[in-house]
This record gives C-alpha cells, sequence and structure tokens, in this order.
C-alpha cells in the first residue's frame, strides 16, 4: 500500500525530492517498502530530475 501510494506521488511531480527522500529512507527501514520497490522509486525521482536534452 505505501510502495503505491509513494509511486502515485511521485507520478505526480507534486513533492519536495528531499523530503519525499527522506520518506522512502524511512519506509525501507521500517520493512514498509524492499529494497527493489525503493530502487524503483528513487530512480524514478531521478529520472523526473534529470533535464530532457
Amino acid at each position: 500500500m505505501i510502495y503505491g501510494l509513494c509511486k502515485n506521488v511521485i507520478n505526480s511531480g507534486n513533492y519536495e525530492q528531499q523530503s519525499m527522500q527522506n520518506k522512502l529512507d524511512v519506509f525501507l527501514l521500517g520493512n514498509r517498502i524492499t529494497s527493489t520497490q525503493y530502487t524503483e522509486l528513487c530512480g524514478l525521482m531521478d529520472n523526473q530530475q534529470d533535464p530532457k536534452e
């Protein structure tokens, strides 16, 4: 459930990156998301931050 909510927020683009990164770190440490999910969500954020060339 947390994974889906985080993915929706990230895909919406309506978040502050450092704040979301902190939340993902806590969710990973609390076993609310898996390391695979964490990596995917961080990748989504990174892709949004890369300038389109």
